[in-house]
């Protein structure tokens, strides 16, 4: 089957072929290392090669001459408290090993995500780190594709190289905790379901619970955004429930936590004593609530270190960093005896 255009990696021998010179020729007007030629043949190359979509085979070069020492970061936010932590792990550990990281900002379109990353590659990382969550993100396909180095941080998409936290655990973690605080009607606000931590913190926690004798109802699991505000609505949604709301909430990070603890005061409850409320990731400003919440603490630094470690590893290699519950005034046992 032939391969798609799009798909093919557009290499010397291909512009030296559309530009009717040799490959050495061509390698030579291509390397940004020496002053530009003004000839004819080098701007005939030079269109070529536009035309074509060339990119210098950066890591290959650096084989011959030296890497550059910088990796390419990518997230969707910086305003995300997670993804800014992430990245400041990256950039710690990449220091340590005498690199630089610099970091783009994508959102959540799979275009702009795209786009982003050309940009680093344009700018001759040594490798791509992706903290995008999308377990339908074609990115990933593509870099294995092309052969670029890269690994994927907090999230796995089962054939990349991945480093995360082992969030089946985190969730077991947390949900055993609110167990064996008394409480049994609990609820789940987690993320999308196109995270991969979405959908293993769920998991752990129905592991727990399961391992318990005791029950999610469908109705007490909420799939939403990570952010505030939706842990705040959905916190809401499981306030109003009947016949009584969950005693206990298990948000699968902290920013659905802070929202739901919003939800929780406007209602004229007190979080801890009337509804205990748990997070994940152990964002600074966990401890440095005016009830302090109770997280599951993400090894960052060993997530980082292992995603430079990791850039260029053969598919299908993942490395996961076991979590850490921290217990703060936010959970206690249950007011409200269990329903029979």
């Amino acid at each position: 089957m032939e391969q798609s255009p799009e798909r093919r990696v557009v290499t010397l021998k291909d512009v030296a072929a559309g530009a009717g010179v040799s490959v050495s020729t061509v390698s030579r007007v291509l390397d940004d290392r020496t002053p530009p030629s003004r000839s004819a043949a080098a701007e005939r190359v030079r269109r070529v090669a536009d035309e074509l979509g060339y990119r210098r085979n950066v890591f290959a070069s650096g084989l011959r001459r030296g890497a550059t020492g910088t990796v390419g970061v990518l997230v969707p936010r910086l305003t995300d408290h997670v993804m800014a932590m992430t990245y400041e792990a990256i950039e710690r550990a990449a220091r340590a090993r005498g690199s630089f990281a610099v970091v783009a900002t994508c959102g959540d379109d799979p275009e702009d995500e795209r786009r982003a990353t050309e940009t680093l590659l344009d700018r001759n990382v040594d490798g791509v780190i992706l903290a995008t969550a999308r377990l339908d993100d074609t990115l990933p396909a593509s870099l294995r594709e092309r052969g670029i180095p890269h690994s994927l941080a907090l999230r796995t998409d089962g054939a990349s190289p991945a480093a995360l936290g082992d969030d089946d655990a985190g969730g077991y973690f947390a949900m055993r905790h609110l167990l064996d605080l008394g409480h049994r009607e609990v609820a789940v606000i987690t993320g999308p379901w196109f995270t991969s931590s979405a959908r293993a913190r769920l998991g752990g926690a129905r592991r727990a619970l399961a391992e318990a004798g005791a029950e999610l109802p469908d109705d007490r699991v909420i799939s939403t955004g990570y952010g505030i505000e939706a842990g705040n609505a959905a916190a809401r949604r499981l306030l109003g429930a009947a016949p009584a709301p969950p005693t206990a909430i298990f948000a699968a990070n902290d920013n659905l936590a802070i929202g739901a603890v919003s939800a929780v005061t406007a209602a004229g409850l007190t979080v801890g004593d009337d509804v205990s409320i748990l997070g994940y990731n152990d964002i600074p400003l966990a401890a440095m609530m005016p009830v302090p919440l109770t997280s599951v603490r993400t090894a960052f630094d060993q997530i980082a270190a292992s995603a430079l470690d990791l850039m260029g590893a053969p598919a299908h290699t993942e490395t996961r960093a076991l979590p850490t519950l921290i217990p703060r005034a936010s959970t206690a046992p249950p007011r409200r005896a269990p329903s029979p």
